[in-house]
C-alpha cells in the first residue's frame, strides 16, 4: 500500500486546480519560461550547461561549472562529493531557490530559469519539496503541525490522514504533539522529512537527510525515501557519506562545482539495511 505522501497515494487534480500543471501553464506566459512539449513525460529536472558564480568585490567563487543532468520518475539519485564541491547549491539550483548564472533549468518540461518569482513559489509549492540541513521548522508548531503544513501548502486532500500515517512511516507518531525545542536533532530532521513526504510533490531534495540520525534510525529513513522513488517520486539525495551512495539507482559525484561521475553505484545497489557506517 503506498505511504499517503507518495504519488500513488495523491489525488488527480481537478480542471483548473493549481499544480506543476497550472505552474508549466503559467510560466509559459512568462518571458524566459517556455514549455517544451513531451518533455515532461520523459524528463522531471532537466539541466544545460549551468553555472552558477558567486561574485564578492574584486574575487568571485565558480560554485558550479557546466553541469549537464538529467533525471526521470521512479528514480534515487544520490549526489555526492565533499564539503564546498557544489552539492547543496545544484540542489538549491533544481528547487529554484536560486538562479544559474549561465545555462537552462527545466522541471517537468518547464524552463524555470528566468520564470517569475510567482511561478518559482508556485513550482516550490506544487512540484518540489525540500528536507534542508537546518530543518525549518516552525517553533511555534507542533510536530504534526510542522507535517500538516506541508499538505496544506501542496493542496493535499485527505491532510489528516496523510499527516498521521507519513509521522508513522518516520516514527515519530508518539512525539506528533511535540514542539521542536522538546525534540532531539534526530527527531527534528524526521519531522522536516515527514513534512516533505507529506506535500505529495513529485521531486523530493533532501540535503543530508541522515546528518542527525543514528545508524538504525538512518536506515529506516534511506528505506523510506527509497520506497518514495519505487512509487514515482524523483528523490535527490545529497551526501557526503560514500556507504549512503550504495543505496542509489544513479550516482552523481560533484569535484569542484563538477560533475565527475554520473552513474550507477560501484559494485550494484544495494539494499539500505546492507549499508555500514
Amino acid at each position: 500500500m503506498a505511504l499517503p505522501g507518495s504519488p500513488a497515494g495523491r489525488e488527480t487534480p481537478t480542471a483548473g486546480e493549481p499544480g506543476i500543471a497550472g505552474a508549466a501553464r503559467a510560466a509559459t506566459e512568462q518571458p524566459g519560461a517556455t514549455e517544451k512539449p513531451g518533455a515532461a513525460e520523459a524528463v522531471r529536472i532537466d539541466l544545460e550547461g549551468v553555472g552558477k558564480r558567486y561574485d564578492g568585490g574584486t574575487t568571485g567563487v565558480t560554485a558550479l561549472a557546466d553541469v549537464t543532468l538529467r533525471v526521470g520518475s521512479h528514480c534515487l539519485l544520490v549526489i555526492l562529493g565533499p564539503s564546498g564541491c557544489g552539492k547543496t547549491t545544484l540542489l538549491n539550483v533544481i528547487g529554484t531557490l536560486d538562479t544559474p548564472t549561465t545555462g537552462t533549468v527545466r522541471l517537468e518540461g518547464v524552463d524555470v530559469t528566468a520564470a517569475s518569482r510567482r511561478i518559482r513559489r508556485e513550482v516550490r509549492r506544487r512540484a518540489v519539496s525540500f528536507v534542508f540541513q537546518s530543518f525549518n521548522l516552525f517553533p511555534a508548531l507542533t510536530a504534526r503541525e510542522n507535517v500538516r503544513f506541508g499538505a496544506d501548502v501542496a493542496g493535499r486532500d485527505r491532510a489528516d490522514e496523510v499527516t498521521d500515517e507519513v509521522l508513522v512511516g518516520v516514527g515519530l507518531a508518539e512525539r506528533a504533539t511535540h514542539f521542536p525545542h522538546q525534540l532531539s536533532g534526530g527527531e527534528q530532521q524526521r519531522v522536516a522529512i515527514a513534512r516533505a513526504i507529506a506535500t505529495g510533490n513529485p521531486i523530493l531534495l533532501a540535503d543530508e537527510p541522515t546528518g542527525e540520525l543514528d545508524f538504525t534510525t538512518g536506515v529506516r529513513i534511506l528505506e523510506l525515501l527509497r520506497g518514495q522513488s519505487e512509487q514515482g517520486r524523483t528523490v535527490l539525495v545529497v551526501t557526503h557519506n560514500r556507504e549512503i551512495a550504495r543505496i542509489a539507482d544513479r550516482v552523481v559525484e560533484l569535484s569542484g562545482g563538477r560533475i565527475v561521475h554520473d552513474g550507477p553505484p560501484p559494485g550494484g545497489r544495494l539494499p539500505a539495511a546492507e549499508l555500514r557506517w
